[in-house]
């Protein structure tokens, strides 16, 4: 009597920790889908922006800038070495030449680096106005855009 207590006991524990487990999977599903606090560009986006005078900010190294180009208009500045280190007067120069409330266009290799820059920018440092080009200068070159060789 004592060993089917025990194991109607411990089937009840696995079934509320298995409840438990799903429940926490999702929560953390749902906490990836959420909408980055930038807004993210495909390339008539980016060509939109670019014709409202909205800088752009290419933030890949010099040897990748003279690999691709760049997209005509950029400014160049690199946000991380090829180790992946922040560069040291990277938010120095940034934050001396756009304004927080100033718009403003992120782009990347493939955008993952602009990604992690844009969310920096309006969450810890209070930018307003980010647009992140979701799949960098890789899909700018893949649908023929103009770029500027270096």
């Amino acid at each position: 009597m004592l060993n089917l207590l025990s194991a109607v006991r411990l089937s009840a524990a696995r079934s509320l920790l298995f409840r438990a487990l799903v429940l926490v999977l999702i929560a953390l599903s749902l906490s990836a889908c959420t909408e980055p606090p930038y807004t993210n560009l495909d390339n008539a986006g980016l060509k939109a922006l670019l014709q409202q005078g909205v800088p752009v900010y290419d933030i890949r190294r010099p040897d990748e800038w003279r690999q691709t180009g760049v997209v005509e208009g950029s400014q160049r500045l690199t946000f991380v070495d090829g180790s992946g280190r922040l560069m040291p007067d990277f938010f120095t120069r940034f934050s001396a030449a756009v304004g927080k409330d100033d718009p403003v266009i992120l782009i990347c290799r493939t955008g993952n680096r602009s990604s992690v820059l844009g969310k920096h920018l309006m969450e810890k440092m209070g930018y307003t106005k980010v647009y992140n080009v979701r799949d960098g200068i890789v899909s700018w070159i893949g649908d023929r855009q103009k770029v500027v060789r270096l």
